[in-house]
């Protein structure tokens, strides 16, 4: 877990070094991301769900995001309170800007390392997520 936790701090820091000439924040870009992957207009409460973030980190985002117009929100026919959250067409850009940065950071990150070892990481990765998400772990 400790390898996990360090590898995760290490990705925040570059990302929001990637991301910041495009005035992004790791962050910002997750929730970004969220709404962009989703095809479609989410409430906060989803966004941090998919995320694994605090609905409250979210809505401060969010927040802060629209204030920027990167985002918008939307009623909700489904819940008066839960407004939705899409993108506008400057956070469009903006998104495609920081998936253009990531692919060639990515490749460059990923250089001489053997899909082989790859893609068991990666199926290792999702399965202990997965667990995590189903809360299979009693944790006391």
């Amino acid at each position: 877990m400790l390898e996990t936790f360090r590898l995760n701090g290490r990705l925040l820091a570059a990302g929001d070094r990637l991301v910041a000439p495009i005035g992004l924040t790791s962050a910002r870009w997750q929730v970004i991301g969220a709404v962009a992957l989703a095809g479609q207009a989410l409430p906060v409460a989803h966004i941090a769900r998919n995320m694994g973030l605090a609905r409250q980190s979210v809505q401060r985002i969010a927040n802060e995001l629209e204030a920027e117009g990167l985002i918008s929100f939307a009623d909700n026919p489904h819940h008066r309170r839960a407004r939705l959250v899409g993108l506008t067409a400057r956070g469009r850009k903006v998104y495609d800007a920081a998936i253009l940065r990531n692919t060639a950071w990515s490749d460059d990150l990923a250089r001489g390392l053997k899909s082989q070892a790859i893609k068991p990481a990666l199926r290792l990765l999702r399965e202990i997520r997965k667990r995590l998400e189903r809360n299979e772990l009693n944790i006391k």
